[in-house]
């Protein structure tokens, strides 16, 4: 990453993590000045620890998202690790049903799924067990590899002359006729003409040092990795509350909650490796893919993921100031990073969206939030002390 002396850039940008990095990146691609701030190194928080899937039905941003995967390889230079396609078992009918969900989503956005039954789970699924009830097979979304991905970002930002700087921790904000005109970290100040935020868990403390309010909580999210396997025909498999992929090595690599809530402040204090909730990930990893059973888990991490009120993104312009955008992707940022990237890139320098319709992901919708908003949704962290 880049270590040379750097004053400022037309755009900062506040987070190296999977999308703040594909914004800079859109942003580089249209010829904009852009210089990425990251406090630890690019990916370390939950953009290089999740379970890769490409697969948001459920967002405005999802058709952009479907559009864009299969070409990023090609368009970043660098490989992701992209491969298309889900299947989704259900371990009940409870779970059945739940999915199918995205099989009727899928559908009205004109993308075909087929439901399985027990013996189509198991020749499209070896490592499925007997008592599986069915599944989906969504031909639509996918999965890639997270750590790749957002390296790939990163390198394809300096190709086409952008900047990102690692280890730079950003303090604060110098402000001058209602717009921010540099950024403060312990490296010192780095000058823009725009800012975006996206700093994950952080961006709450940082917006409000704007003096405006982005509603986000943030808890631990959790992976374990066991050892290789022979390669399943679709390593996009997931459910039972996981998820996940198998890698092109072979190796199962999963992830699911419950997540602990914590303090942004506390965050420091936790350990970035996991807890014993591992052991109740690999406990639905055995009863999704019994015969995957006897392998060890080799490896296990956390990241920290950022929550909003409702579950659903924002990205928008702060109020307070007329030349800042935040976007916190309440923890589905990777999958649709080269959507959002492009949703980012295209506020920055049109004012707008032209491909997709925000206005869910509007701060606005916040304006009459509870103060105890937290304690109301039972998101109670735990202690460190």
């Amino acid at each position: 990453m880049s270590s040379e002396a750097v004053n400022g850039a037309g755009v900062v940008i506040v987070g190296g993590g999977v999308t703040g990095l594909s914004a800079g990146w859109w942003l580089a691609r249209q010829g904009v000045d852009v210089l990425v701030l990251e406090k630890g190194i690019v990916g370390w928080g939950a953009s290089g620890r999740n379970g890769g899937g490409c697969s948001h039905h459920h967002s405005p941003l999802f058709l952009e998202e479907q559009r864009l995967w299969p070409m990023m390889d090609e368009l970043l230079g660098y490989p992701t690790e992209f491969r298309p396609g889900r299947i989704r078992l259900a371990c009940d009918e409870h779970q059945m049903g739940l999915y199918r969900r995205a099989l009727e989503n899928g559908e009205y956005q004109g993308f075909h799924s087929d439901a399985l039954d027990p013996r189509q789970v198991r020749e499209l699924v070896p490592l499925a067990g007997d008592d599986v009830v069915g599944g989906y097979h969504y031909h639509f979304g996918g999965h890639a590899n997270p750590h790749r991905t957002v390296q790939g970002y990163a390198w394809a930002i300096e190709d086409l002359g952008g900047k990102v700087l690692q280890h730079t921790a950003v303090q604060g904000f110098v402000t001058a006729g209602g717009k921010v005109t540099a950024v403060k970290t312990d490296r010192g100040e780095y000058g823009c003409d725009q800012l975006v935020i996206a700093a994950g868990p952080y961006t709450e403390q940082l917006a409000a040092q704007l003096g405006a309010t982005v509603p986000v909580m943030p808890a631990r999210a959790e992976m374990i990795v066991t050892e290789p396997l022979p390669l399943m025909p679709l390593g996009g498999v997931d459910g039972n509350g996981l998820y996940g992929r198998q890698t092109l090595r072979g190796n199962l690599a999963y992830g699911g909650g419950p997540h602990e809530w914590l303090n942004v402040d506390d965050i420091e204090a936790h350990r970035p490796q996991s807890t014993p909730l591992t052991g109740d990930i690999a406990a639905r990893l055995v009863r999704l893919l019994p015969k995957a059973g006897h392998v060890k888990v080799i490896r296990s991490w956390a990241g920290f993921i950022e929550n909003t009120p409702d579950g659903r993104p924002i990205i928008d312009h702060l109020p307070t100031v007329a030349n800042a955008i935040v976007a916190t992707l309440s923890s589905v940022g990777f999958g649709l990073s080269p959507a959002t990237g492009h949703a980012i890139q295209e506020l920055v320098t049109d004012g707008r969206c032209s491909f997709a319709d925000l206005s869910t992901f509007a701060l606005s919708r916040f304006d009459r939030l509870e103060p105890n908003w937290r304690e109301l949704q039972g998101w109670r962290p735990v202690t460190t002390r």
